[in-house]
């Protein structure tokens, strides 16, 4: 009982931790006071301010279009890559494996900086081009990391019996093999759409002085000095984050109880 209680406070004591800031930041964007240490009133003035804002909302066109322009790419690259690396022999799958997981492992600032030096050597001018290509870079191995298990998963009699039956190569892809690995390419593109909406070190160190996504947008604002719309516009990316990840877990769950069922059937 004891060793229970302890393993609960524990665990609440982290969550406090974790979250006590988020949770006064959204109270934040509430209070009709400017002041961060008086209680003025609830309001939906700042959110109104948020989107009266130009340079916040072009900000946020820009994010959502490298967002979901880099998942849709990163997505379709990363499907045909780990359809590619499933069809290899064991120790070339590994070495591919490993080498797609560096991206992942690495730090967001070695990534950035690599990628901007990159750019610099090709003469590559920095801007929207440039954080796209760099998202869709540090995507591509997060949609790898989804699609494997579900080719794993997969018969290869099916595809090899469609083909016998007439069906073309692609025809044979679109019909058998795509149906049962969409919910990993699904969860894929979430993750890549995810990961690209709350990016700052890399799209900081590849953007260039020309465009702002949200994240180096409010890093800009709160060195000048925390306005009460940087805390509506953080509050509506911690949700739009948070839902994003419920939907890819909640898919997740669903997915392994199917698999579950279907293994005991």
């Amino acid at each position: 009982m004891v060793k229970k209680f302890f393993e609960r406070f524990y665990v609440g004591l982290i969550i406090l931790f974790l979250y006590a800031p988020i949770i006064i930041l959204i109270l934040l964007s509430f209070n009709s006071s400017k002041s961060r240490a008086k209680w003025g009133g609830f309001t939906l003035r700042w959110y109104r301010e948020l989107f009266k804002n130009e340079s916040i909302m072009n900000a946020l066109y820009t994010t959502l279009i490298i967002a979901v322009l880099s998942a849709l790419i990163a997505t379709i690259i990363g499907t045909a890559a780990a359809i590619a690396i499933n069809s290899m022999k064991k120790t070339p799958r590994t070495i591919m494996i490993a080498i797609t997981n560096i991206p992942m492992l690495n730090a967001d600032i070695v990534t950035g900086i690599s990628l901007m030096l990159l750019f610099v050597a090709l003469k590559f001018t920095l801007g929207f081009t440039s954080v796209l290509i760099s998202h869709i870079t540090f995507n591509i191995p997060y949609v790898i990391l989804s699609v494997m298990p579900k080719l794993k998963q997969l018969n290869p009699h099916t595809y090899e019996a469609a083909l016998d039956l007439g069906a073309t190569p692609l025809y044979a892809f679109f019909k058998v093999i795509l149906p049962d690995i969409f919910p990993g390419v699904l969860t894929g593109f979430f993750l890549a759409f995810t990961m690209s909406l709350d990016d700052f070190v890399i799209t900081h160190f590849t953007k260039g002085p020309q465009i702002n996504t949200l994240s180096t947008k409010i890093y800009t604002e709160v060195r000048k000095g925390i306005k009460p719309e940087i805390y509506a516009l953080s509050t509506l990316m911690f949700v739009t984050v948070l839902l994003l990840l419920i939907i890819i877990n909640r898919k997740n769950d669903k997915n392994a109880n199917k698999n579950t069922i279907i293994s005991k059937i």
